[in-house]
């Protein structure tokens, strides 16, 4: 994949870090611009296109997760790519970023060659996911989901912003419907990092599909759970105008 022309939004206060990552990612061919602070994120954000965004955890005004949580929100950067920086050695910390939205998450210490590895990964996905069909809306139960350009709307004329994972998670559930797909194959269609365990990581991302979805209920009725084999999406799925 040429990385010529990628930008990257990057905040951590640690300038050592942002220094060499910014060497080492410019060296690689991204234009890297990098903020120490919350506020700083938001008012690059708000002033460019990025086509990736690093965050750190813990930083001096607000954390990294109310700025995922912000940048999912933002209606014109919803879909940006997000990676999350955590020094922490707690699950908890991977848990939120993920369920805020993050596409993938790294433990300090890391080496650049690491997260260069993951950023290049990152973003084939991301333009794997966007080569659809001209035309491919798919209809199932309350929902209309269109894979061109990855927008999803409810019959009451809701938008839901989907990240990257949940498209991809999603759009595998609808080329598989009434069909039991088990968590190995939904961790290899999405993504599966350790140290994390991949049933944790699968489980997750489901639960918060089916919030995307309204799948709210006890026990849920749209993604149902096939205890001991995996998930199932119960519902019929076919092509709309």
């Amino acid at each position: 994949m040429s990385t010529s022309g990628k930008s990257i939004l990057m905040v951590d206060d640690d300038h050592d870090i942002c220094e060499l990552l910014q060497t080492y990612l410019s060296r690689a061919g991204f234009d890297v611009r990098a903020e120490a602070s919350g506020q700083g994120f938001r008012q690059a954000l708000e002033g460019g296109d990025f086509d990736l965004a690093i965050l750190d955890v813990m930083l001096p005004d607000e954390d990294g997760f109310s700025l995922c949580r912000w940048v999912r929100q933002h209606p014109r950067h919803a879909r940006v790519p997000i990676i999350m920086l955590t020094a922490s050695s707690d699950e908890t910390d991977r848990v939120i970023g993920l369920e805020l939205g993050a596409d993938d998450y790294i433990g300090k210490p890391f080496g650049p060659r690491e997260l260069l590895a993951r950023i290049k990964a990152l973003l084939r996905r991301t333009e794997f996911a966007q080569v659809a069909p001209a035309s491919s809306v798919l209809s199932f139960a309350d929902w209309r989901l269109d894979t061109t350009r990855h927008r999803l709307y409810h019959r009451d004329g809701e938008e839901v912003i989907l990240t990257g994972a949940d498209f991809a998670l999603l759009k595998l559930f609808l080329d598989h419907p009434q069909q039991i797909l088990d968590r190995d194959t939904i961790g290899n269609a999405t993504r599966g990092r350790e140290p994390m365990p991949l049933d944790r990581i699968v489980d997750m991302a489901v639960s918060r599909l089916r919030q995307r979805l309204r799948d709210t209920e006890k026990p849920p009725r749209l993604i149902r759970t096939v205890r001991g084999s995996g998930y199932v999406l119960a519902a019929d799925v076919r092509p709309s105008a």
